[in-house]
């Protein structure tokens, strides 16, 4: 999703809520650590295999003749759906526990926790639907001419904003030239949207306006694009290509959306009170059948989520460590309740500034990668409810290598490769009743740096505003002292804040958070976050040999080949350390109300919740 930064807290182990996706660990509803889905696997085919009906640009028949054509060679899983929909029981009030966004406006969400309300007040041309297929939004068709560059949408007729004024081709237009634009500051903008011919201009303020967009008429929209990408129509689905009401925004000021976003989603802003609860109400006019529930009411106060659900407060929980015994019990009633949901497709990491002091050394991230006990930590510290993780892409997710080992842990080929970098002076360090403390001094001797470097100061900056940093970091901590003399501080920083530190680079090390799929594309991975040239670089890292092989894997039509280049790229990465790769989720553990049903668990944010219904039982 986008960015896909999740906020991991490891010593409850809750549902992480990932961002584009950036994710922030929240106690509140889906279960341990990052975010869970019933379909374990997922691909995304093709472009060309995309399209609705391929379309001769040289021979065009008229945009409502293609779109009958359209929409009678694509009768849209979704309406089957819909169509079911209409028997089960309306209205209820559905409560979780969430926490406050940093913000409601779609072209600035970069986080989970944001982008798990974004996707339900507003929607784009496409969308994903549980089972991660990518189906009709606010574009009911759409057709692809035969080398993949140029998209044809046509618009509901019937699609509306919450206010009742119709959705319309220009409001598309407005919408993503508004995020394009320099000076709504989104931080993903660039990520999501510079395929589009002519975003770039935009982008740099050299332009208002995106030569690539077009507006047909009303409701028929063309898109060009730089290349054939096949992933463009999914990277739609991010909240950066959403449709906003530019008189709500031009009026609203900087907190437009913080009263009435006047959306095109199923559910509308019904109130928001920081701190305190933010409550979403149906859309009757939604374009699609609207939601089966009345309200969300989403708890920002905070609280112990099993409580709260013991005590019918809120209607879904996740299970930590300290609760997972008692409620896989078969005697407990809660075990009547208890969903075990396969992995979502996120990994959680720490991140290194490479441009700084002292991550600027190849060999010392190798160290601190190969000082790690992952599988220690993950059996005896968070119970087997985590993988340890020694690649980039998660198990399940397309273009995953499971033949991909990583740096494991190897403490004498730890001190070895801090003995060979610049900051081999840290292994001083090494407390003296440690039993390879003498060949780390021997090793210190034989090395070519100099003690009287002055050693640069680590911190590991991590989103939260008190507390435990979490369980898991503070023993990774404890490891690099006692393998290799590294001494790290932490410093916690704001959720919110954090994020905007993040996007600026401004950390030397960074964690407790994760990265989420927005699409189900290597691309939104590796490319995103480990090209030289992207914006969510947050570490600053670069490597032209892996640069090369990801633009080469941009264009590619056959997934099996752009899938082995996408290999390539991530062995480079990882072997490089511009990463720690923590931990990817094992099986979540999750409480469901047994009234409530339709609530899938899904690996990535999309839009769920009008599915949702209360059983009459």
């Amino acid at each position: 999703m986008r960015k896909s930064l999740v906020f991991t807290a490891f010593t409850t182990l809750i549902l992480l809520l990932t961002v584009a996706c950036s994710s922030e660990d929240n106690t509140q509803q889906e279960g341990l650590t990052l975010p869970p889905s019933e379909s374990s696997t997922a691909t995304i085919p093709n472009s060309s295999d995309l399209s609705k009906s391929k379309l001769d640009l040289q021979n065009r028949p008229s945009s409502s003749s293609a779109a009958e054509d359209s929409k009678k060679s694509d009768p849209s899983p979704q309406r089957v759906n819909e169509s079911e929909a209409n028997n089960k029981p309306q209205g209820g009030i559905l409560k979780r526990l969430w926490s406050d966004p940093p913000t409601l406006d779609p072209h600035l969400t970069s986080d989970t926790t944001s982008s798990g309300i974004v996707v339900e007040i507003f929607s784009g041309l496409v969308t994903m639907n549980t089972d991660l297929q990518l189906i009709p939004d606010l574009a009911e068709s759409w057709e692809i001419n035969e080398d993949g560059t140029i998209y044809i949408f046509h618009l509901r007729e019937n699609a509306k904003f919450h206010d009742g004024s119709p959705v319309t081709a220009h409001d598309f237009k407005w919408s993503i030239e508004r995020a394009a634009n320099p000076k709504t500051a989104s931080p993903v903008a660039g990520t999501y949207l510079k395929d589009i011919i002519g975003a770039s201009d935009v982008l740099d303020g050299n332009s208002v306006e995106i030569s690539g967009v077009t507006v047909i008429d009303d409701h028929t929209l063309e898109i060009k694009i730089d290349a054939p990408k096949a992933y463009f129509l999914a990277k739609l689905t991010y909240p950066t290509a959403y449709f906003v009401h530019q008189e709500t925004v031009e009026t609203g000021g900087r907190g437009w959306f913080l009263e009435n976003p006047n959306g095109t989603g199923p559910f509308k802003l019904k109130e928001y009170r920081i701190g305190e609860r933010l409550v979403l109400e149906r859309n009757d006019l939604f374009y699609r059948d609207p939601p089966n529930i009345e309200f969300i009411e989403n708890n920002l106060a905070g609280g112990q989520s099993m409580q709260m659900y013991e005590k019918d407060e809120i209607h879904i929980t996740g299970v930590g460590v300290s609760d997972l015994d008692r409620i896989l019990d078969p005697s407990n009633p809660l075990n009547r309740d208890l969903v075990v949901a396969p992995p979502s497709f996120s990994v959680s990491y720490i991140g290194f500034n490479t441009n700084m002091p002292p991550f600027d050394d190849q060999k010392f991230r190798q160290a601190l990668n190969h000082a790690i006990n992952k599988e220690l930590i993950a059996s005896q510290v968070l119970s087997n409810l985590v993988v340890p993780a020694y690649g980039i892409l998660p198990p399940g997710f397309p273009g995953h290598n499971e033949d991909l080992d990583g740096l494991k842990f190897d403490p004498e080929k730890a001190r070895k490769l801090l003995s060979e970098s610049k900051y081999a002076g840290f292994l001083v360090n090494i407390p003296s009743d440690e039993p390879h403390y003498q060949l780390a001094q021997e090793l210190l001797s034989a090395s070519q740096s100099s003690l009287s470097d002055q050693l640069p100061r680590i911190i590991i900056s991590v989103p939260g505003t008190g507390g435990s940093v979490g369980l898991d970091l503070e023993v990774v901590v404890d490891m690099w002292e006692r393998e290799l003399g590294v001494v790290v501080d932490f410093q916690q920083v704001e959720w919110a804040t954090f994020l905007k530190d993040l996007d600026k680079q401004t950390f030397q090390s960074f964690a407790g958070l994760g990265w989420e799929a927005d699409y189900p594309d290597p691309q939104d991975f590796l490319d995103v976050l480990f090209h030289s040239d992207s914006d969510i670089n947050h570490g600053a890292y670069s490597n032209p040999a892996a640069d090369k092989i990801l633009e080469e894997a941009r264009t590619l039509k056959d997934p099996l080949e752009r899938y082995r280049l996408y290999s390539q790229a991530e062995r480079l990465i990882v072997e490089d350390a511009a990463w720690v790769p923590m931990w990817y989720t094992g099986e979540r553990y999750v409480l469901i109300k047994p009234n409530v049903k339709g609530y899938r668990l899904t690996p990535m944010i999309i839009p769920k919740l009008k599915e949702v219904y209360f059983s009459n039982n």
